[in-house]
């Protein structure tokens, strides 16, 4: 792809540029001379940024113009650091569980933790609900994307596969600890749990309302008995 635009380089009035590929800029040429292109922004940073505007408004939604703007940087840039906008969502996507999931389950994966855990987790959900309107962004971009993109789907089930670990770990020390029957499958349950919270992420976004998630919420925990 080429983009033949005027830019006004160092002693030249101006001098067209041409990015030969988006994916691999590395430098411009300004009337037949190489200039290195070095970055001026925080890569991370605008990362963080990408990732919140995918967050609200989907994949889908969401244009180049919204990253840009949202990132504060170049178009060109955004080629040059990410590829473009899928690779930048993925890497978004990797952010949101290095961090965000990696500390939702934090309470789940210490030491110690156990049954009182699980069932706080599924609580602060219900609480937080109203106070989080976007949801989950692995939850919303299963319902999506899901079907059409399996490399994606693959990518999803490492954050949520996560999650499932954690339900794990803190299921085996409440059996352990006699807070929940030895006849229960964990790995089974784990499962179950986590498939729950999906169900319940996905309902809070058509009702965030606290009182109708708790409900279900009881249900849920009743398989802990």
């Amino acid at each position: 792809m080429h983009l033949n635009l005027n830019f006004s380089c160092a002693n030249r009035d101006y001098a067209n540029i041409y990015w030969n590929d988006c994916s691999k800029i590395n430098y411009v040429v300004c009337s037949g001379e190489a200039v290195a292109r070095t970055k001026k922004f925080d890569p991370q940073l605008a990362l963080s940024k990408a990732m919140a505007v995918f967050w609200e408004q989907g994949y889908t939604a969401t244009s180049i113009q919204d990253l840009v703007e949202a990132m504060g940087i170049h178009r060109g840039s955004l080629y040059d650091t990410f590829q473009g906008k899928r690779q930048l969502f993925l890497e978004a996507i990797a952010l949101y569980q290095d961090t965000i999931v990696q500390a939702a389950i934090a309470h789940l994966k210490a030491p110690g933790a156990a049954r009182s855990a699980i069932e706080r987790h599924f609580w602060q959900l219900a609480e937080r609900s109203a106070e989080q309107p976007c949801g989950c962004l692995i939850t919303n971009t299963l319902v999506e994307l899901a079907p059409e993109d399996a490399e994606l789907v693959a990518i999803l089930n490492q954050g949520i596969q996560q999650v499932e670990d954690a339900f794990f770990q803190a299921l085996v020390r409440a059996q352990d600890q006699g807070e929940i029957g030895a006849h229960q499958d964990i790995r089974t349950l784990a499962h179950y749990l986590t498939t729950s919270l999906q169900g319940l992420r996905v309902m809070s976004r058509l009702n965030p309302h606290a009182d109708s998630l708790k409900q279900t919420i009881r249900l849920i925990l009743k398989a802990l008995d």
